[in-house]
């Protein structure tokens, strides 16, 4: 359909080009016709002027050889110019001939005619008076051409006279006529060509507007990695077959997720996790029927529009043949992975009035899979209360951050050597209206996954540097730090909104590290790295958070220049249980300190492990042993009631 559209307008605007080109063409084809017209009648003239001079050199020359002064002519001479202008009548070469003198007196005409007297003052007489010859056309009367020759005298090559020849126009027109002919013959043909040419480039132009406009259309509407349909062009399709359904005529939507995707990603790179959505794609595509459409909405998430559907039970039986192709191994770069997914129904018209409504019902189904051990889910009313669709709760964490249903606990990170509060860490928690305090992990993830996690991080941020400036003026000097994914890292005006953010609030830049989790750190190096530096050089640290649990590499640690190294829970939590544990931590600490980078130790929870942590030379730590998550006053209080007690 959009190729027929766009050949449509392709031919209509060949036809514009194709007439607006004819337009120039012909207005040239008119100039060039009058031009040639102009130069066949100056040939014309030419040659009148060149038969007169061999006259006036061959015949009058020598008949006027001694001439009176005034043209005086002897009987023997008007004989003689008699015999010349009779024999180059009779021939037709010549109409008549007369001889003038400069006082305008015709001494000899052929025709005998010679009481009208010539006009000395007109600018042709005074040209050949001069010596210069002159040829006109004379149309009064019988056509003629009209040519005045100067007769030089045979003795001291001066002018004594002109020669006044009419030679007949009959002749001299067919020259014309014919040299005209011919150059409109080859002026036709050579802007018949310019036109042939000037269509083939409209038509080449067009052709290639044509598929360039075709092609920005399917690019905006497809998706550049598996060349799927996009969000966009999936949900204009929805909409028409939502509008063209009734309960005759039913379909569905089915919306698609890849479990353990990001293990993936993770594990193998982004290359790898491209490779897979790939063949997930062309898995999907032959699983489902030819007039289906498989679409990818982003991520790892996939949506299938099934036309024609007669119930749940049938839609059920293409979904676990695609659930079964997708789960069949894949070999990515020499590893074979296995992968699974979770698939969400909503039958409409039934079960939705509308496209959001369709979509929100088909991932709450879906995100029920997930939850389960079937992965394949229809939707029904019922489940909707159990099931948090991430749809859903992106709509509702938006509104959570308008409406300032959010807020910030800090944690604190105590100098192990010490004892003392050096900094805090600000986390992010949810006051639900109808939930409840909801944990991180149920929105955070979510909000990665979307632009949201831009205006969560900006508003956390926000929040807690204006808590900053609150306890400076309390008193307390704390570092304050913020988590931020590699996708906040990666936008392009980072770094301006970081320092206006400090600046806003009145805040050293020093005082503020962001940071970044390991675990997301698969983006593009050079552009992580530009953006630390220049982050560095506002005064502004970045910390890689969750070290060792994620899959930075030795190489990209030594690009990136971070300021601190935070070890993962996990290892600190079995550092007195496990000696390899011990080994990971203690490795950690050394290399830490050998890139020049603050080392703190996350998930502290009892004095003993602290004891370990102070004896590897672990700077900082960070964990239940010391504080949970708290208001900053409650912290700041606490820090002064510490201060109060006797040592």
């Amino acid at each position: 359909m959009p190729y027929r559209r766009f050949r449509a307008r392709g031919l209509r605007l060949f036809a514009l080009y194709a007439g607006a080109s004819l337009v120039p063409v012909l207005v040239l084809g008119v100039v060039l016709g009058a031009s040639y017209r102009h130069d066949a009648e100056q040939g014309a003239l030419q040659q009148g002027l060149a038969q007169a001079a061999v006259i006036e050199q061959m015949s009058i020359g020598p008949a006027l050889l001694d001439v009176s002064p005034g043209l005086r002519l002897t009987d023997a001479q008007e004989i003689k110019l008699y015999a010349v202008s009779n024999e180059a009548i009779f021939k037709g070469s010549v109409a008549q001939l007369n001889l003038v003198n400069f006082d305008g007196q015709v001494v000899f005409a052929s025709a005998g005619d010679r009481e009208q007297r010539r006009d000395t003052t007109t600018a042709a007489f005074r040209r050949v008076e001069s010596g210069t010859p002159v040829a006109q056309f004379d149309m009064t009367g019988t056509r003629a051409v009209r040519v005045l020759e100067p007769v030089v005298s045979e003795r001291n090559g001066l002018p004594i006279g002109i020669l006044e020849i009419r030679f007949p126009y009959d002749h001299i027109a067919k020259v014309v006529e014919h040299n005209t002919h011919r150059g409109y013959l080859r002026l036709g043909l050579g802007l018949l060509a310019l036109y042939v040419m000037l269509a083939l480039i409209s038509w080449w132009t067009t052709r290639a507007l044509r598929r360039d406009a075709a092609g920005h259309e399917h690019r905006a509407l497809h998706d550049p990695l598996t060349g799927l349909p996009n969000r966009a062009l999936f949900r204009r399709l929805a909409e028409r077959a939502l509008a063209e359904s009734s309960a005759e005529r039913k379909g569905g939507l089915v919306l698609v997720d890849l479990n353990r995707f990001k293990e993936v990603n993770d594990t193998l790179g982004h290359a790898a996790g491209d490779e897979l959505l790939r063949v997930v794609a062309r898995r999907l595509v032959g699983a489902f029927r030819s007039d289906d459409v498989v679409a990818r909405l982003g991520g790892d998430e996939f949506a299938v529009l099934l036309r024609r559907v007669h119930d749940a039970e049938e839609a059920m039986v293409l979904m676990e043949r695609a659930r079964h192709e997708i789960r069949e191994d894949v070999a990515v770069d020499g590893v074979v992975i296995s992968i699974d997914a979770s698939l969400g129904l909503c039958l409409f018209p039934d079960d939705a009035g509308d496209v959001e409504e369709l979509l929100q019902h088909a991932d709450t189904a879906m995100y029920e899979g997930k939850r389960g051990a079937t992965k394949i889910v229809t939707y029904a009313p019922a489940i909707a209360p159990a099931a948090l669709s991430p749809l859903v709760l992106q709509r509702e964490l938006a509104e959570a951050i308008a409406e300032d249903q959010l807020f910030v606990e800090y944690q604190p990170k105590v100098l192990l050597a010490t004892g003392r509060t050096v900094g805090v860490e600000a986390l992010v928690r949810w006051q639900h209206p109808q939930r409840g305090r909801m944990s991180p992990d149920e929105f955070i993830p979510v909000a990665e996954r979307s632009p949201l996690i831009d205006q969560l991080t900006a508003w956390v941020v926000d929040r807690a540097l204006r808590d900053c400036a609150a306890w400076q003026q309390a008193g307390a000097d704390w570092t304050l730090s913020v988590n931020v994914s590699a996708r906040n890292l990666t936008a392009p005006d980072v770094v301006q909104r970081a320092v206006e953010a400090t600046r806003r609030y009145g805040v050293d830049p020093e005082r503020l590290i962001l940071e970044l989790t390991e675990t997301m750190t698969p983006f593009d190096d050079e552009v992580l790295r530009r953006t630390v530096v220049d982050l560095q050089q506002a005064g502004i640290r970045v910390s890689l958070d969750d070290f060792g649990a994620g899959v930075t590499n030795l190489a990209q640690l030594r690009a990136i220049p971070v300021a601190e190294i935070k070890i993962d829970r996990q290892f600190v939590d079995r550092l007195d249980r496990e000696p390899a544990s011990e080994a990971v931590v203690a490795s950690i600490i050394d290399l830490g300190h050998r890139l020049g980078c603050t080392v703190t130790a996350e998930g502290v929870e009892s004095a003993e492990v602290a004891e370990r942590l102070a004896a590897y030379g672990c700077d900082l730590g960070q964990g239940y042993y010391w504080q949970r998550p708290t208001a900053w006053r409650e912290l700041l209080a606490q820090e002064v009631l510490t201060a109060a007690q006797p040592t």
